[in-house]
């Protein structure tokens, strides 16, 4: 190979690197830029919540969130890898022990193994329904970009708050207290 045929070869090697980087970078920067539910929750907008059916890991059967319109929904988007869906794990059970019947808890596990997952849920005693988004049609539309990631949905469908990262206590009792007075 002549030295200006490995030149080329190099310069269209490292131009089709910065490209793919360039390609990286605009995805995470814009990926959801000014969409989804969560920019219109946090602009003070409240929304309809994007109805989505899914494959279920608590049990068989799939689920679907307009099946559950009559009853106030926290629907938290999680991961078994995520550091802090693990420590608020055990929030979001207990928000689901305390308004049983009242409120739904619903978790989506996404960009996940469903094998994971279903360890996670064990280790962490959850007894809320979960579905599996692992091919990412769900959480676009609702338009974040890091996990965790929780949205208080009211009995008529319309998402009325969100936190973006780690739920608390006082985080989940001022959403459930939002989604129950709408």
């Amino acid at each position: 190979m002549t030295f200006r045929l490995k030149l080329g070869a190099q310069a269209l090697a490292v131009g089709l690197v910065l490209a793919l980087l360039a390609l990286l970078i605009w995805k995470v920067a814009f990926k959801n830029s000014g969409g989804g539910v969560a920019a219109k929750i946090d602009k003070g907008k409240i929304t309809v919540a994007p109805d989505f059916v899914l494959n279920r890991l608590d049990r068989p059967g799939k689920l679907q969130l307009a099946s559950l319109h009559g009853k106030a929904v926290v629907l938290n988007f999680w991961a078994s890898w995520c550091y802090p869906c693990l420590k608020e794990a055990p929030a979001l059970e207990k928000a689901r022990r305390e308004h049983d019947g009242r409120v739904v808890v619903l978790g989506v596990d996404t960009n996940d193994f469903s094998g994971d997952a279903r360890k996670f849920m064990r280790e962490n005693g959850l007894t809320y329904p979960v579905v599996h988004d692992n091919h990412d049609l769900v959480a676009p539309k609702w338009g974040f970009q890091f996990l965790p990631e929780t949205f208080f949905i009211d009995a008529r469908g319309k998402v009325v708050g969100h936190v973006g990262g780690q739920v608390n206590a006082a985080d989940l009792r001022a959403g459930i207290q939002r989604a129950l007075q709408s």
